[in-house]
């Protein structure tokens, strides 16, 4: 949509560009697709995982030389999370363009938010360049994160799946005052054609390219969506395998058969027990959780995408806790599902009164039907 309606409004431009290699049209970069249209790119930034995503969750990213194209990479993920005046010295217009997986948890809209508020107050503006929500925009749940919980993975007051686009949720964040800034930002949300509420990923159409190294298909991002929570504990998220999120287990975890199934038929999800054994795995989880040991665990596959992803894990997230003997939890947990609730809702039935909030306020901000 930016190539074939609104390019001629970046001539005479200095643009650049918050993207990673989910920024893609047919296969190429779009710093490549744009470099090749002449469009000025004059700088380039990078969020959680690298401009290229050569980086594993949680690496620094540092500044640098993208070696492809000559041009300066400045991190927003190490040290500085926001653009200072410096690296937008020579940038007119930011375009942002990268997948998101829906969930409040994934840092992209945090990062998006600092790059909005670095240009409140200039005459710098952002385009977001908007993608499907890959789990649809209709599917919303979790608990609305409580104001001393937030942090980079939770920087807006919403549920831990949102169920909007990036563009939707800027818009929300800056027409609900999210944004700590005196003045709002300029920024224009490049809407897609042909997307709808109800379509899940496989609904686009679209190739699937991973949002993170350990998001390789969009089944693992589904699932994400609720065993995320078990970054929060000792029990393994299944990082170091080919399969986390999808993979869960401990080495003293007991598989409990009765309320596996019974989680299973609820959630339409299959689960199996497997062992596994998590390794160190360059640019995609580096010392992982019992690294070269043997776990006891399990496997989850997606059989229906109307399933809740969410609701199935903060359940398993309990059974898992009651037939670990050591397994703990620890304050990233609160930070991850933004409440205490999580603790002791072992079959969360409501959301709560902020979540009916969240539903109800956040349809003036939506783009597509």
């Amino acid at each position: 949509m930016l190539i074939d309606q609104h390019l001629k409004e970046l001539e005479g431009k200095r643009i650049g560009l918050v993207m990673n290699p989910t920024a893609r049209i047919n296969g190429v970069h779009m710093l490549d697709t744009l470099i090749s249209l002449n469009v000025n790119i004059t700088a380039l930034f990078a969020a959680e995982h690298g401009f290229r995503g050569d980086k594993g969750a949680g690496e620094t990213i540092t500044n640098g030389i993208d070696q492809e194209s000559g041009l300066p990479v400045y991190s927003l993920y190490g040290n500085t999370k926001k653009p200072t005046s410096d690296m937008l010295a020579n940038v007119d217009i930011l375009l942002f363009d990268m997948q998101d997986v829906g969930a409040r948890f994934f840092t992209y809209y945090s990062t998006l938010r600092y790059v909005m508020e670095s240009v409140a107050g200039t005459e710098k503006e952002v385009w977001i360049l908007d993608r499907p929500n890959p789990a649809g925009g209709n599917y919303v749940a979790g608990w609305v994160i409580e104001q001393q919980y937030m942090s980079f993975v939770g920087s807006y007051p919403i549920p831990i799946a949102h169920g909007m686009t990036l563009g939707e949720l800027s818009k929300m964040a800056a027409g609900e005052g999210w944004l700590q800034t005196e003045e709002e930002p300029a920024i224009r949300v490049i809407e897609m054609e042909g997307w709808h509420r109800e379509m899940k990923w496989k609904d686009t159409g679209l190739e699937w390219i991973a949002p993170s190294p350990n998001l390789p298909t969009p089944e693992h991002a589904y699932v994400y969506l609720g065993t995320c929570l078990f970054e929060g504990t000792s029990i393994s998220e299944g990082r170091g395998t080919e399969n986390p999120f999808l993979m869960i287990g401990a080495p003293d975890f007991k598989y409990p058969a009765n309320d596996m199934r019974a989680l299973s038929d609820k959630y339409n999800m299959e689960i199996e027990p497997t062992v596994f054994t998590p390794v160190s795995i360059p640019g995609k989880a580096l010392q992982p959780k019992y690294e070269d040991q043997d776990l006891n665990g399990i496997r989850i596959s997606v059989n229906n995408e109307t399933s809740d992803p969410v609701g199935f894990g903060v359940e398993l997230l309990h059974i898992m806790l009651n037939n670990s003997e050591h397994a703990v939890t620890n304050v990233f947990l609160l930070k991850l599902a933004g409440t205490e609730k999580v603790l002791k809702a072992s079959v969360p039935e409501d959301w709560g009164d902020e979540f009916d909030s969240f539903l109800k306020n956040r349809t003036q901000y939506l783009l597509y039907d």
